[in-house]
């Protein structure tokens, strides 16, 4: 299924070691590292609860929250955190209502506003981690800190900053031997790991070029006004898809997904990148800042090229998939098809498949339980700066350098987020903000430091 899986199991270590370690938050990030790797190797027999809390309640929150508890009846949801107190309640309902033997969240145990990960990363052994991603490199930092287990949402950060830390943080991980999962589910759908892995082994001879789409109509359309809230902050944080510090644009958001694909075909990343984008139709200033259309070609070390796509306009042609050119034939690899003069194949179903949501969860579990080494923040990290490097091209009208991008001194995302915190972008008088345009050198140094 994954690399972990082909780890020989180590020993499992007693509930009362994984719970005397997972339980205690350490004094800072220097103290930790310099600590035993074997005070951090935690993992749970098979009948031990893994108590779990979770970080941000929208909807994949929520999601994940339940796919955690359906590992299996020995885990409990404890702790819930969110910067808004409706979405943590609705969510906390939805999931008592799916799993109430499980959920054993307290009013003691909900916390809100911007610092509340905090509390719920000291109280659990895992923590769900699905906030917006501009947050998501600060919470696993902390989340490592404390020596907890991690699953994580993808994108896993907005900025070149923000990849940096998470590529520190998740070598601190591994010298605790906590475990890290990232929801890029497809590395766990049985379909996609039979395409890829056929392809690897010569199926369609060199693969001489790709494609990557997710071409849709798009997310939903600013929900709060501002007169519903109290400050510019609020209302971002609402309406967080349409502001790059806190989303990174829908490239980032959504077709990393398409982009990770293409990596893994071709175990690598890309060198460096050039493409276009704009605002077609999201030209209200409701929108925010991002685009609506980005088309961005890749190069791979090896001197092929990836074509990608992605669009938020509705009546458009659609698609959400990625393909590949052979010199021998060719995939549709989210069909999980491959066209050869050598006979096409199509993967078929087989009964145990698992939806992959669930199956990313059954196998970080499993590592827990077993002690296997399990780490996807690396190849996470790197596939969100993929998308990136892209935006980055596409807001400059440059050619960006995988380099240019992993080193970018340009930050979106605050360090430190409190009510008071001024947004990193803010409107006119007019209510507009400001818009990335290809070509004028100002944005050059805006986007890539």
């Amino acid at each position: 299924m994954n690399e972990s899986k082909k780890t020989p199991k180590t020993e499992t270590v007693n509930r009362r070691s994984f719970l005397e370690s997972s339980t205690k938050a350490a004094a800072g990030a220097a103290a930790l590292s310099s600590l035993p790797i074997e005070r951090f190797a935690h993992a749970a027999s098979p009948g031990d609860t893994i108590k779990i809390g979770l970080v941000g309640c929208g909807g994949r929150g929520s999601g994940a929250a339940d796919q955690a508890l359906s590992t299996g009846e020995s885990v409990k949801l404890v702790a819930m955190a969110d910067v808004f107190k409706d979405r943590l309640e609705g969510s906390l309902n939805g999931l008592k209502k799916k799993k109430e033997k499980q959920v054993a969240v307290t009013e003691d145990s909900k916390f809100i506003g911007p610092d509340a990960y905090k509390r719920v990363i000291e109280q659990v052994d895992l923590v769900i981690l699905t906030t917006p991603p501009g947050f998501r490199p600060y919470h696993f930092e902390e989340a490592i800190k404390q020596g907890k287990h991690v699953f994580m949402e993808k994108p896993v950060a907005t900025d070149g900053p923000g990849i940096r830390k998470v590529l520190e943080v998740a070598k601190i991980a591994d010298q605790k031997g906590l475990k890290v999962g990232v929801g890029l589910q497809r590395h766990h759908q049985a379909g996609y790991i039979e395409t890829i892995k056929r392809l690897q082994d010569g199926a369609i001879g060199d693969r001489v070029s790709m494609r990557a789409y997710w071409n849709g109509g798009g997310v939903w359309d600013p929900r709060a006004q501002r007169h519903e809230v109290n400050s510019e902050l609020e209302y971002q944080l609402r309406n967080w898809y349409y502001y790059n510090w806190v989303c990174g644009d829908h490239i980032t958001e959504q077709h990393i997904h398409n982009l990770d694909v293409i990596n893994w075909l071709k175990d690598g990343f890309p060198v460096l990148c050039r493409g276009m984008g704009g605002r077609q139709v999201r030209t209200d200033k409701k929108y925010g800042e991002i685009f609506d259309h980005h088309a961005v070609e890749y190069q791979y070390e090896d001197g092929t090229w990836m074509f990608s796509q992605c669009r938020h306009i509705r009546g458009c042609w659609n698609s959400v998939s990625e393909h590949v050119q052979g010199a021998s034939g060719s995939c549709d690899i989210n069909r999980h098809t491959i066209m050869s003069p050598k006979g096409n194949w199509r993967y078929k179903a087989q009964k145990a498949d698992k939806n992959p949501y669930q199956q990313e969860h059954d196998d970080l579990f499993a590592a827990i339980r077993h002690n296997e080494p399990y780490n996807e923040a690396y190849r996470g990290a790197k596939s969100t700066l993929t998308s990136i490097m892209g935006r980055m091209a596409t807001y400059t009208g440059k050619e960006i350098t995988w380099e240019q991008a992993l080193n970018s001194k340009a930050q979106l995302m605050p360090p430190t987020i409190t009510w008071d915190t001024k947004p990193p972008s803010g409107p006119n008088e007019n209510g507009e903000y400001p818009i990335p345009v290809p070509g004028d050198g100002r944005w050059f140094k805006q986007v890539v430091g």
